[in-house]
């Protein structure tokens, strides 16, 4: 495959958010080959910059857990490796109309460089201090462009689409969590979190959302779930007005929501939903709630979170013995909560060690994903169209709408301890906030 974006191409390659792993860029020339698209870019941690771990396939333990797809274990780098994984693996569990594979275009060092010069300024700083574009990478990643619809390019239609990162939207059963974590199945992974974010400087206050709510198929709580979201989006929810950003940050995290941004929004969604001033926002958060209650789409992705049935304090031991070495956690622990618990865990074949843990890993790609949701009006009289339909019945307005999880990323086999150790992190942070609380109300 020869290369097809050279430095001559960077400037036509625009800012459009990051994640942990990964720069986005959306196309803003005219090449008939490219509209519509946008580039997933793979990062290096700045501390890693001589850490050729991108570059290398993966290692022993790693090809065993994905062992039965020989098209993930023979590729000759990560980032491919990845790519198999979301076509081989993810795309038939969570169905390929939800899954945009994509695919990967050679791009040259300068390519790379002067891409990472030209969006520097637009990065938020805690991005940049953290990670820089993989420039020893030769390919990328080219995707449609999901805050868009195609034929609303073509036809001037304005296209409105939201983000939502929906984190895990269900609490863990696991016979393995540990007696001092028991809150763990009672309050949601993401509540806990904000504690140790609030905590750690990562944000300025606690966000109402609650996944439980996202996920539980009711409407009343899906719409209290986005209204939340709307309220304190951080860096879970956002909104695209014709692939441009409206509401929500690229790559940082929003503060609450005040009146200012609110009424900058509503604005900004008058030539798309009908309705007064003050109003419309109250019909896009209907519309949002209305969609994912009738289209399904959470029911399929806690389906694949589920897969992760253990926990990572019944995974975290399967792991040990996929590395045949001795359990530190077990030694952590003590002996007799060993042996009243985990014993059985250490004593199963490797085949359902291997099993767990791939399950695990497959449910925390799940379970950190987004999904983009495209909304175009549908034209009266239009019976052709190739898309799903909701009716807003607030404004009497109906909707062509698309629905696509993204960032679904192959998460490392390696990294199974740093997910116990935050785990862990959480749930103490947690559990520290709500008894300085209980010992405020005493006093």
């Amino acid at each position: 495959m020869e290369v097809v974006l050279d430095q001559e191409h960077a400037a036509q390659w625009t800012y459009r958010g990051e994640g942990a792993m990964n720069l986005v860029l959306a196309y803003s020339g005219s090449s008939p080959a490219y509209i519509g698209k946008v580039l997933r870019i793979q990062k290096v941690p700045r501390n890693e910059s001589n850490s050729d771990k991108s570059l290398t396939a993966l290692g022993l333990h790693e090809r065993l857990v994905w062992k039965e797809t020989e098209d993930i274990v023979s590729s000759p780098t990560r980032e491919l490796a990845g790519h198999m994984f979301l076509e081989h693996v993810i795309s038939p569990l969570l169905g390929s109309k939800y899954v945009d594979v994509g695919k990967r275009v050679k791009v040259s060092r300068e390519f790379l460089e002067l891409v990472e010069k030209n969006v520097l300024s637009q990065r938020p700083a805690w991005r940049v201090d953290a990670s820089k574009v993989d420039t020893r990478c030769d390919s990328v990643l080219i995707l449609s462009d999901h805050s868009i619809f195609p034929t609303g390019i073509q036809e001037g239609e304005p296209c409105l689409c939201v983000e939502i990162k929906p984190k895990c939207g269900f609490l863990p059963i696991s016979e393995f969590i540990g007696e001092e974590n028991r809150i763990k199945q009672s309050v949601s992974r993401y509540k806990m979190h904000q504690a140790l974010k609030l905590h750690g400087k990562e944000i300025s206050s606690f966000s109402e959302y609650d996944p439980l709510d996202l996920f539980s198929g009711v409407m009343d709580r899906i719409q209290k779930s986005i209204k939340d979201l709307f309220s304190s989006p951080q860096n879970n929810f956002r909104v695209f007005l014709d692939g441009s950003l409206i509401f929500g940050t690229l790559g940082g995290i929003a503060d609450s929501t005040n009146s200012v941004i609110q009424e900058a929004f509503e604005d900004a969604l008058k030539d798309v939903i009908v309705g007064d001033q003050g109003r419309r926002t109250d019909s896009f958060i209907q519309l949002i709630a209305e969609t994912i209650y009738t289209s399904g789409v959470m029911e399929r992705l806690i389906k694949l979170q589920k897969l992760d049935n253990l926990d990572i304090e019944g995974a975290i031991h399967a792991y040990y013995n996929i590395i045949s070495e001795p359990c530190k956690v077990c030694r952590e622990l003590g002996e007799e909560k060993v042996r009243d618990k985990y014993t059985t865990l250490h004593s199963i074949s490797l085949d359902e060690s291997l099993k767990i843990v791939k399950n695990f890993l497959i449910g925390t790609t799940a379970k950190d994903c987004s999904l983009m949701m495209s909304f175009k009006l549908k034209k009266e009289g239009d019976t052709e169209s190739t898309y799903d339909s909701v009716y807003l019945k607030s404004t009497s307005q109906t909707f062509d709408y698309k629905a696509c999880f993204i960032d679904l990323d192959l998460k490392p086999f390696e990294n199974m301890q740093e997910y116990y150790e935050k785990d862990k992190k959480i749930v103490s942070c947690y559990t520290q906030m709500v008894k300085s609380e209980q010992e405020v109300e005493k006093n």
